[in-house]
């Protein structure tokens, strides 16, 4: 049983009978079919004649009860979520900076190329696969070190693994796509340039 918490470990237990170890409260658990709200005054009317003499208080639902047994760790959650998120939007914010900037600063080469002959397409590509190079390698990295940090995180969930497949593939694929896009962008401008021109770049 978890006993304090979900996020504790299972300890054993075992049960007595109340009229040989009792205690100074009880804790009755109720099963029902439907809301289990609707079902206080029933259980409150059973109890009252079976257990004449023990008042019945703190009724409450088991998602109450789930709820307030994490409730000391959902502001911390909900920073950290917050603090993920800026995380996210910076990195891709800086995705997007650092392979526009290269970009751009290839114009030149990119007009050569294409005084040489270089189709659209071949210029396009050329782009695309340099930069996508580095943000692949720098993914493959955060995910390596996501799973060195997995330890410290390992505590503070609960029914989410750290190395959880479906946020660690959510999140690369969203940062690959926005560089695949922060990539096109530039690359699709740097095409349509006038090699003439791009020459004259500085």
């Amino acid at each position: 049983m978890r006993i304090r918490g979900l996020d504790e470990p299972v300890r054993r237990q075992f049960f007595r009978p109340y009229t040989q170890a009792a205690w100074p409260v009880m804790n009755i658990v109720v099963r029902a079919v439907n809301a289990p709200i609707t079902f206080t005054a029933p259980v409150k009317q059973a109890l009252a004649q079976i257990l004449p003499d023990r008042p019945v208080s703190q009724v409450e639902t088991m998602e109450e009860i789930v709820r307030d047994s994490a409730g000391s760790r959902r502001f911390p959650m909900l920073l950290l979520t917050i603090f993920s998120l800026l995380a996210l939007v910076l990195a891709a914010v800086g995705i997007i900076g650092v392979v526009s900037y290269s970009v751009t600063q290839r114009t030149r080469e990119l007009g050569i190329r294409m005084a040489l002959g270089a189709g659209s397409a071949d210029v396009m590509s050329l782009v695309l696969r340099g930069s996508m190079n580095w943000v692949l390698l720098g993914i493959v990295l955060g995910i390596a070190g996501s799973m060195g940090f997995a330890r410290l995180l390992s505590g503070m969930l609960y029914g989410v693994r750290p190395t959880e497949p479906a946020v660690l593939s959510g999140v690369s694929v969203l940062l690959t796509g926005v560089a695949l896009i922060a990539s096109y962008l530039p690359a699709r401008h740097a095409t349509k340039v006038d090699p003439t021109v791009a020459l004259r770049y500085e």
